[in-house]
């Protein structure tokens, strides 16, 4: 049985869904101001194989993931402003750069993707909710607060005390909320900056009640798992909890699940240290699966480090598993064996995707021994099953020869297929001068040969 960590009971439990045939999973997504960075890439993949597992464990058509696009805060304003655009092409734009680098990284699109401009009115209906059941109210300066002291269970996510948060919270020296703990639901409408009308005046949401807003009107106002990363925890899935427990009165969420932060070489990733990187410039030196494969080979909860000796690593392993699968047939709707059993055993504590991999690796080796045994027909059982089981990783997803043969265009990958085989011919002709040169043409090209069974294949370095 599935169990999963929740962050709101702080152990892991049995999922057990509120309806077995619509399981209902939001995650909070893209601020979409700039490209993604490794952060956002750990975010899409983590959900992504959560998205796939459930789907296999309860069926393709009983998941509905839902994904949502922040369109509107500070950040897209400022940088807008900074660019002499509106903000609207400044979103559309990273929007389709978002999308590049998802489907990059074999990441399938949610069932629904709510951009929050596009939810204004339910925004607005959730802010009126909230000020008419007390737990909001509008200040002098036209912007509207949520009262953090009127929600008895604020704190129950993060495991922060009300008091303690209030001991130490900045007082502001122009005070217009009641509480300092207190946050904003709906901005006024300052210059230069795009505004909605509203019965508070014209402005715009706070992030927070954004979520509330999209979440409750695409899943219900109770629904099973929500996600993001642990930086999110703590206060926008708090106040999402207030918020929407407030304003529905009903239970928000089943299950609260966190990814880990992203480290490079062991240091937190920052702009200001100069680490700071993103999925296009990591694409420009790794294929995404290696990225894939990476992501998936630590657990979701843990921290990532970010390194090229990672990286590398994970293309060796995918060298290794693609070499296995070369000249077989993976055998459709191949039989499950105790392999497939370790697998999803292993998925069912709390998505252990590392040690899913590790099963995939003793598979390999299995592979492996049936080839040298000649015995293709077990090799090709063998293959189904791992590329069965990859795929709910979003592995393996090239043939060897793609996997080998790189991105290059066609003509580069015929011209070298003709060098190999010129090459073939001055070895069998006894020319080892000929057949050195296009050796070493092929290697400075970055080619790397291996001759085996009388065999010349070639792959990327």
């Amino acid at each position: 049985m599935l169990e999963i960590y929740n962050t709101l009971i702080g152990k892991k439990a049995p999922f057990e869904p509120i309806d077995p045939n619509n399981i209902r999973l939001y995650v909070c997504g893209m601020t979409v101001y700039d490209l993604c960075h490794l952060g956002h890439a750990r975010v899409l993949v983590v959900f992504d194989v959560v998205n796939r597992y459930l789907r296999h464990v309860y069926g393709e058509d009983k998941v509905t993931y839902v994904r949502n696009i922040t369109d509107i805060d500070d950040k897209i304003i400022q940088r807008a402003n900074e660019n002499k655009e509106p903000f609207d092409d400044l979103t559309n734009r990273f929007i389709d750069e978002m999308n590049q680098d998802a489907d990059a990284l074999s990441v399938r699109r949610p069932d629904q993707e709510p951009r929050a401009t596009a939810y204004m009115q339910q925004i607005i209906d959730m802010v009126a909710t909230l000020i008419e059941k007390g737990f909001a109210y509008p200040a002098a300066n036209g912007d509207v607060y949520y009262s953090v002291s009127s929600f008895a269970d604020y704190g129950a996510l993060s495991k922060k005390q009300l008091e303690d948060l209030q001991a130490g919270a900045r007082v502001e020296v122009n005070q217009v909320k009641r509480d300092p703990l207190d946050f904003v639901l709906w901005k006024s409408v300052k210059p230069d900056e795009p505004s909605w009308d509203s019965p508070w005046g014209k402005g715009r949401p706070g992030w927070h009640i954004e979520c509330s807003a999209m979440s409750t009107h695409c899943l219900g106002n109770h629904f099973d798992i929500h996600g993001g990363g642990m930086d999110l925890q703590f206060p926008h899935h708090e106040n999402e909890i207030a918020q929407s427990e407030a304003a529905t009165g009903e239970k928000f969420v089943n299950v609260w699940m966190h990814n880990g932060f992203v480290r490079i070489d062991d240091e937190k990733m920052s702009k200001s240290l100069g680490n700071f990187f993103t999925v296009r410039e990591i694409l420009a030196q790794y294929k995404p699966e290696v990225v894939r494969y990476f992501v998936t080979g630590s657990h979701y909860r843990s921290p990532l480090n970010y390194s090229d000796k990672q990286l590398d690593m994970a293309r060796s392993a995918l060298d290794a598993f693609y070499t296995s699968l070369r000249d077989l047939e993976p055998e459709k709707n191949a039989s499950e064996t105790e392999y497939s059993t370790r697998f999803y055993a292993a998925m069912d504590d709390d998505f252990n995707t590392a040690n899913a991999l590790a099963v995939l690796s003793d598979l390999r080796h299995s592979i492996n021994k049936a080839k040298g045994a000649d015995d293709n027909t077990a090799a090709n059982k063998l293959a189904g099953e791992l590329v069965k089981l990859a795929d709910l990783l979003g592995l393996l997803q090239a043939s060897p020869e793609e996997w080998f043969s790189g991105d290059s265009d066609a003509d580069d990958a015929v011209e070298i297929d003709a060098m190999v085989v010129a090459r073939d011919a001055a070895r069998d002709a006894k020319d080892w001068a000929e057949a050195d040169r296009l050796r070493d043409e092929l290697m400075a090209k970055g080619i790397i040969l291996e001759d085996s069974a009388g065999k010349t294949r070639w792959r990327r370095e």
